[in-house]
């Protein structure tokens, strides 16, 4: 008792540790953050009202029925607007632009991502150098030089061996149609495509592909097995941000589309003039007169367009968050 007694006397008592505070700078880094993504939420939102208040009119006069009515006619007193060929011709050249520039992105990234580092270094700041390129460049050179060449050298001969068989190149080509603002369009996508999918291709793990090397799987076979089902939700991220740029792309498809309005503007061929929402707008705005429906139309169109563009990213989204869940239960399994 009195050794147990000494005992419980000798022992120290423990205070209850007090939580430390955090840091100041955890606070300010905490409301930082906090108060820029509520800036990115508060300008996407004065950014769609103001859009949908100067575009009211429109809106007010014909309804939905904008989005679908095929006439472009600013006349005062005839004025009839529609927004559908414009849609078409935007969907249409940015999806010829991802069919023929994701293809040739990735065989560069393989190529660059395979490489010796004294090759594919400099190869990939030349590829990634295109990207610095101001559109409107690409838009002259493809105006001056490169759709002369289109024309002779491709679409001539395509049109002499398919126009009478195949509606799609049964047109007479002049070098200013959909097919030429499409091949623009996916020059300017591939160095954003192909830079972000050699990063993604860089990011596998090297045991992987000697893995693959020692199963006897060929180069083809190693990025088939090994690197792209490794990399493919980046690789669909990569697509994603080329097909961004071709949808938005104004003044390089202004200046080689052909410029054709209403529903002339719903290519029936790859050689048709068309107009796609970005070059209706460029094209008309400075145009428009106050007291008419002609600039809450444009602004109507940039609206649609502006929901386009949430809507292929919403899409986007949703489709990689699947792919990730889809890999993470075969991990698991």
């Amino acid at each position: 008792m009195l050794f147990s007694r000494f005992k419980n006397m000798a022992r120290p008592k423990l205070k209850p540790e007090k939580p430390k505070r955090r840091p100041i700078s955890d606070k300010v880094f905490k409301i930082g953050a906090l108060l820029a993504g509520v800036y990115v939420l508060i300008m996407v939102a004065l950014l769609v009202f103001q859009l949908v208040a100067e575009s009211y009119p429109i809106w007010e006069e014909d309804g939905l029925s904008f989005i679908a009515k095929t006439d472009w006619n600013a006349v005062e007193g005839r004025e009839s607007f529609g927004a559908l060929p414009y849609i078409i011709g935007t969907l249409v050249t940015a999806g010829l632009a991802m069919a023929i520039g994701v293809p040739l992105s990735l065989g560069i990234a393989m190529f660059i991502s395979d490489a010796p580092a004294k090759i594919g270094g400099p190869l990939g700041f030349l590829v990634e150098l295109l990207a610095a390129v101001p559109s409107v460049i690409y838009g002259l050179w493809g105006l001056f030089v490169f759709r002369i060449y289109f024309k002779d050298w491709v679409e001539k001969p395509l049109h002499d061996a398919f126009g009478d068989s195949i509606w799609l190149f049964s047109d007479t080509p002049f070098g200013l149609d959909i097919l030429t603002a499409s091949v623009i369009l996916a020059i300017m996508i591939i160095p954003t495509v192909s830079a972000v999918s050699r990063e993604v291709m860089k990011a596998v793990p090297q045991q992987q592909k000697e893995a693959a090397y020692m199963l006897g799987a060929t180069k083809w076979e190693m990025f088939k097995l090994a690197v792209f089902p490794y990399s493919k939700t980046g690789l669909i991220g990569a697509s994603i941000l080329g097909l961004g740029r071709a949808v938005g792309e104004t003044m390089a498809v202004t200046m080689l589309i052909g410029n054709a309005t209403g529903l002339n503007a719903i290519p029936g061929s790859l050689f048709d003039s068309s107009q796609t929402m970005s070059s209706i707008i460029a094209n008309e705005f400075n145009e428009a007169s106050l007291g008419t429906l002609h600039l809450p139309a444009i602004i109507g169109v940039a609206l649609v367009l502006l929901l386009i563009a949430i809507a292929i990213n919403v899409v986007a989204h949703i489709l990689v968050t699947r792919m990730l869940k889809v890999k993470e239960g075969a991990i698991n399994n």
